[in-house]
């Protein structure tokens, strides 16, 4: 009895591993939150420009090489063992080829091992923090998403560092605000510009007030440029910043680009410059153009920040299926590591050594226009992949 359960349950663990056949259903599992936390808002525009980018990729049809493509999509309420509950649910009982996912960067972290123990991908998608293609990443783990070094390197750029510049950070603390500002300080160095003070709050913090007059007054006698760096998703820090006047200490204001609902607190800094993942105004290609105009037909509004995401996400596993021999797992991943693909952004190539999307980055400045509901961040420079210095976070080379 003892030898046909193991044989039956070898039969099992071999049959996940095998490849589908011409005509069998490929499914996608979008394993993220949808409820619990102010980042749902995220997921749910992730959810909207992935199933856009397969309609994109598969001109309308929904079916790469003779597989329909489905989507499932589960919950994580934003808690890491529902998480991997969740994503051991969609590899398993799902049979998800690929899983896509999650939303936060400390939520995503749980989800890492249990793509290696499955031995599936997991393709990181909106999640940021450079931990998650990191030592304690796996082979399994591909990254559409922005990193938070490609965030604060093209942000360190925009401000132009030098020695003349001195700045106090703000972010929360957990691992997308300390991944982003030691992102920020690596990208500082050399160029002689000063970090004086660096304040975390917890993730949901609506009282700045302390946090405010720590970093006024580790700036205010200070002889050079005085910029206050904010680095933070799902909570506004620039209106009570905005509030505190920092302008009587000679201190601008300096942040990335954000969901157009968020934008909207930019109007209280018109020439504010940063850098930007994503606004649909900035690329100019054709997928971006296709994006836009479907996306105001169907939802009456442009795609947002991480609606350009999702679709990067979806238009990635298309041509992993497209192009990779079989639907092995190792014959995708070799497919993928160091694949070029389109997106609305334009190309992204997955690095080999860790699978990040290496991808442009938009430096902007701040315009206002009375008839548009939030602040435009107009292109200053685009910014190169080789201008940032993406820290490699384990090699999966050697």
């Amino acid at each position: 009895m003892k030898k046909l359960l193991a044989a039956l349950a070898l039969a099992g663990t071999m049959a996940a591993l095998q490849p589908a056949f011409a005509g069998d259903a490929v499914k996608i599992a979008l394993v993220h939150g949808l409820s619990g936390s102010p980042l749902e808002t995220y997921s749910k525009q992730t959810t909207i420009g992935f199933n856009l980018g397969l309609e994109y990729a598969t001109k309308g049809t929904m079916t790469v090489n003779g597989h329909k493509i489905e989507v499932i999509e589960k919950d994580t309420q934003f808690k890491p063992d529902v998480a991997r509950t969740m994503l051991e649910e969609a590899y398993n009982d799902d049979d998800a080829l690929i899983a896509v996912g999650g939303t936060s960067s400390g939520v995503t972290t749980a989800m890492l091992p249990i793509a290696a123990e499955n031995q599936k991908i997991l393709m990181v998608e909106p999640a940021v923090a450079d931990s998650l293609t990191g030592p304690d990443s796996n082979r399994y783990v591909f990254k559409t998403s922005r990193n938070s070094s490609q965030d604060m390197q093209a942000q360190a750029l925009a401000l132009k560092p030098d020695k003349d510049l001195y700045v106090a950070t703000l972010a929360q603390d957990y691992a997308f605000g300390k991944d982003g500002i030691a992102a920020f300080k690596t990208a500082l160095n050399g160029s002689g510009a000063h970090v004086v003070d660096e304040e975390y709050v917890p993730i949901k913090t609506t009282d700045f007030t302390a946090t405010i007059q720590r970093m006024f007054d580790a700036l205010k006698d200070k002889p050079g440029r005085r910029v206050i760096v904010i680095y933070v998703a799902g909570i506004d820090a620039l209106t009570p910043l905005v509030a505190a006047d920092p302008g009587r200490y000679n201190i601008k204001i300096s942040t990335g680009g954000n969901i157009l609902p968020v934008m909207k607190a930019y109007k209280q800094v018109p020439g504010m410059e940063g850098a930007t993942y994503y606004y649909y105004g900035i690329p100019k290609n054709p997928i971006n153009d296709w994006l836009v105009k479907e996306h105001e037909k169907r939802y009456h509004q442009p795609p947002d920040f991480f609606t350009a995401g999702g679709m990067a996400a979806a238009l990635a596993i298309v041509k992993a299926i497209e192009t990779s021999p079989d639907l092995k797992t190792d014959s995708l991943i070799k497919t993928m590591a160091g694949m070029t693909w389109d997106t609305p952004k334009g190309p992204m190539t997955f690095r080999k050594e860790d699978h990040q999307a290496l991808q442009e980055m938009y430096h902007f400045k701040i315009k206002v226009d009375p008839k548009v509901a939030w602040a435009i961040p107009e292109l200053v420079d685009v910014i190169k992949p080789d201008q940032m210095h993406i820290p490699i976070g384990r090699n999966d080379e050697k």
